[in-house]
């Protein structure tokens, strides 16, 4: 089991990294901010694989991906850092240990409620950057921003982070173990 979780984590790293250019192939200045194309493994990921392997993949998502692409920027990086290490741990806590994945409606309630509290983890700590170390980024003003650019990558997430999550929890990738033990 362990072999399989990290197998899936590094797959959802790697589609961190590779789904984000993908959307920059299409040409727009600001696919990214737009699409949130990098939330969508993470949330996957830490639904799938619990807090603790969401939390990292929430770190390590765009700290790999900006010393490999340069994306998200130095100036933004850390926010993001902040943010979807919440989303991963978050989303991981509500599926697992709150039982989430058990509810008819779990995973969009878990990717809703992870949603706002990374939006709120983002928004604190883009709040300490501006008013205590006086850094130029736009207090609150800045994360609503940010927040109202991503409602279509918002609305993407809504509808294949449950979707994918669904298919894999009941497809059984993570529970054959389980199964085949039980039945000897």
């Amino acid at each position: 089991m362990k072999t399989r979780k990290i197998t899936f984590g590094a797959m959802c790293l790697a589609i961190s990294l590779l789904l984000p250019q993908v959307f920059h192939l299409i040409g727009m200045q600001q696919a990214g901010s737009i699409f949130l194309p990098m939330h969508i493994p993470i949330f996957i990921g830490g639904m799938l694989l619990g807090p603790i392997y969401g939390l990292f993949l929430g770190i390590f998502a765009p700290l790999t991906s900006f010393v490999v692409t340069g994306m998200p920027t130095a100036q933004r990086v850390l926010f993001m850092m902040c943010e979807l290490a919440t989303y991963g741990m978050i989303s991981g806590l509500l599926f697992h240990q709150f039982h989430f994945s058990k509810k008819r409606w779990g995973s969009l309630l878990a990717l809703l409620i992870a949603m706002l509290a990374g939006r709120v983890v983002y928004g604190i700590v883009i709040a300490i950057a501006t008013y205590l170390f006086q850094m130029p980024l736009g207090g609150i003003e800045a994360v609503i921003m940010a927040t109202m650019t991503g409602v279509p990558g918002m609305i993407l997430q809504f509808i294949f982070v449950p979707l994918i999550v669904t298919m894999i929890d009941k497809g059984g990738y993570f529970h054959e173990p389980e199964r085949i033990a039980k039945k000897a």
